[in-house]
Formats: structure tokens, C-alpha cells, sequence
């Protein structure tokens, strides 16, 4: 397990900034599978999986894991795919949550 993936997600306090530049590249570096950051605004990834029974169920795993986390992505289901996107809306970017969600997200796949 990766140390991200060992982290909770934590309340975050409104008004704090969001991540940006190297602390964001630090975070990252750490996530496995095939995450990206995009516009140093949020994350995604798309997970492949043989067939449409399989992705719902990751969907149902990966929504047990918003839950548990209090901290929920856009999930877009679709026929063998699964896409997260995930960022934290009250700081209108990336936070140390985001990496963490990300992190745990790889070990329901």
C-alpha cells in the first residue's frame, strides 16, 4: 500500500487554497495507474475491464470508498470503462485529498 493510500481524507477548511505547481508534481508522482492531472485543477483516470458487469461493480466499490472518505468523484460508467474525476469543490482545485482518494481508489480496482 502506498503511503497516499494509507492517508483518510480530511475535512477541509474553506477559504485554504488550493495545491498548485510542485507540491501538486509531488502528489502525483506518487499515484500509480494511469492518473493525470489535468489543468492543475483535477484528477482522472479511466479504468478498462472485460465487460459492463465489471465496471459497474468497480463503480459500486468506488462509491463505498466516496462514502467511507466523505469525499466523491464524478463517475462515468460506461460499457467496459469506468472514468473517475476528482477534485475538492470548496477549494476549487486539488488538495491533498484528492491524491489520497486516488491512491485508495487503485486498491478497489
Amino acid at each position: 500500500m502506498s503511503d497516499l493510500a494509507a492517508k483518510n481524507c480530511n475535512l477541509w477548511k474553506r477559504g485554504q487554497p488550493p495545491l498548485a505547481g510542485d507540491a501538486i508534481a509531488r502528489l502525483a508522482a506518487q499515484l500509480g495507474g494511469d492518473w493525470q492531472v489535468v489543468d492543475d485543477h483535477q484528477l482522472e483516470c479511466t479504468y478498462e475491464f472485460a465487460n459492463f458487469v465489471d465496471a459497474l461493480a468497480f463503480t459500486n466499490r468506488i462509491g463505498e470508498l466516496a462514502e467511507e472518505q466523505n469525499h466523491h468523484p464524478d463517475i462515468h460508467l460506461s460499457w467496459g470503462k469506468v472514468k473517475l474525476v476528482i477534485w475538492t469543490h470548496d477549494a476549487d482545485g486539488l488538495t491533498e485529498n484528492d491524491f489520497v482518494w486516488a491512491a485508495k481508489a487503485d486498491l478497489r480496482r
